[in-house]
């Protein structure tokens, strides 16, 4: 059985669909499945059984013969979180029992890392290992992504000039971090304020006629000119599946396109998906998130691309266009 955490969720969703798209169905979905927004995303998926996430550690304990692989997505995803002890629980602790138990039943594992880990990008955007135990986040949540990658290499005691783990017995046979940047796409309409600026930007747009972007509240960039590294879902898919499929070379990646691209450039690809003329609303940067605000993103992918990834990833363009016109329009899910 392949276990999904997180699988109601955003990337969880669309990755159920993935394995369901190369003919695999033995999947356990793990979750809150309390909430009715994320129905939707799994109702129409192939699977064996829906474990509540609050059960699942028990339930792992007990069906770990049943376990091939686990995909831990599952998280607190809210970058304006500031309650440390529920970001602890959920992203760090939780995902310590789990990863324990991966070692323990040698079960291989690829889990969600952040790219909120870099902070205001002081140290770049190297997913060199020897760099994060020196990283600063800028809020609770990158903390919290960011303690966990830490913890993960003090298990596996790794040497970062070799690639190779130096104390076996506590780690899982394969396992990876993915440092996922500015992802957006089809399944994340549950997601409200944390929703990707292209989901609201569309629905301003239906509403409204214009979107609205935020100032910039640093005087090296102009208003729009902020840059993150946009990286669509399917691609993000495509390279967990990847990993799925090599089980090899245990490590944490960065996953974007490798290309910062402005908020500009978004607004405009959605617009001209709808062929319509552009028209923009600046508004302030939300006081509880302006000092916490990253201006810059762009992963560096040359380590994943040494591994042996070759597949290109999908232009913003064609990314946004895709979501757009087939999922956004028609509201449909992947």
């Amino acid at each position: 059985m392949i276990i999904i955490t997180g699988a109601a969720g955003f990337i969880g969703s669309c990755l159920v669909r993935g394995l369901n798209d190369a003919g695999y169905y033995n999947l356990g979905l793990v979750d809150d499945f309390s909430s009715e927004r994320k129905k939707e995303n799994y109702a129409t998926k192939k699977f064996l059984n829906i474990i509540q996430r609050s059960e699942f550690i028990d339930w792992f304990d007990l069906q770990h013969d049943s376990i091939d692989f686990i995909f831990h997505l599952g998280a607190r995803t809210n970058t304006a979180e500031f309650n440390v002890s529920l970001l602890n629980d959920l992203n760090l602790n939780y995902s310590k029992e789990i990863f324990k138990r991966c070692a323990k039943y040698q079960i291989p594992i690829v889990y969600a890392s952040s790219a909120a880990t870099y902070g205001a990008g002081e140290f770049g955007y190297d997913d060199d290992h020897s760099m994060i135990p020196f990283l600063q986040p800028l809020n609770p949540y990158g903390v919290s992504k960011n303690e966990f990658d830490k913890w993960v290499l003090e298990q596996t005691q790794f040497d970062s000039k070799s690639a190779v783990g130096l104390s076996p017995s506590k780690t899982p046979p394969f396992w990876c971090g993915l440092k996922f940047f500015n992802v957006y796409g089809p399944n994340e309409y549950h997601k409200a304020r944390m929703a990707s600026v292209i989901f609201h930007g569309y629905n301003q747009i239906k509403e409204e006629g214009k979107i609205k972007l935020f100032h910039s509240h640093k005087e090296e960039y102009k208003d729009g000119m902020q840059l993150r590294d946009f990286i669509y879902v399917k691609d993000v898919v495509d390279v967990l599946l990847y990993f799925f499929s090599k089980q090899k070379h245990n490590g944490i990646y960065n996953l974007g396109t490798g290309e910062a691209r402005t908020f500009i450039d978004l607004a405009n690809s959605i617009f001209i998906a709808l062929n319509l003329n552009p028209e923009i609303e600046w508004t302030d940067i939300p006081t509880d998130i302006r000092d916490k605000y990253q201006y810059f993103t762009e992963a560096k992918m040359e380590k994943l691309r040494s591994i042996g990834y070759t597949k290109p990833f999908t232009t913003l363009e064609e990314g946004v266009k895709d979501y757009v016109l087939n999922y956004l329009e028609g509201k449909k899910i992947m």
